[in-house]
């Protein structure tokens, strides 16, 4: 069983856009940032939460160094004109 968030494995982080990376590798750093303070005035409940959010956070950084190696392709965001052409 992999340790993280589940809306965090890597299959849904690939299918992401480079800007929704950088979102939740804030949101995710803003969540251990959180954690940590709990943990230091002993308010946090589980520590496990901890391990989780460092893993998420490799893992987001391991997606984005692969596509700046080319080793997974780069996603790229879906514009309007780009839907409205493959409709028609």
């Amino acid at each position: 069983m992999a340790i993280g968030s589940k809306d965090l494995d890597a299959g849904s982080l690939r299918k992401k856009t480079d800007a929704e990376l950088v979102e939740e590798l804030g949101k995710a750093k803003e969540t251990l940032f959180n954690l940590r303070f709990q943990a230091a005035t002993g308010q946090l409940e589980s520590h496990g939460r901890l391990k989780a959010v460092r893993r998420d956070i490799a893992r987001i950084y391991t997606i984005m160094r692969e596509r700046e190696l080319g080793i997974t392709p780069v996603v790229e965001p879906a514009s309007d004109d780009a839907a409205k052409e493959d409709a028609a």
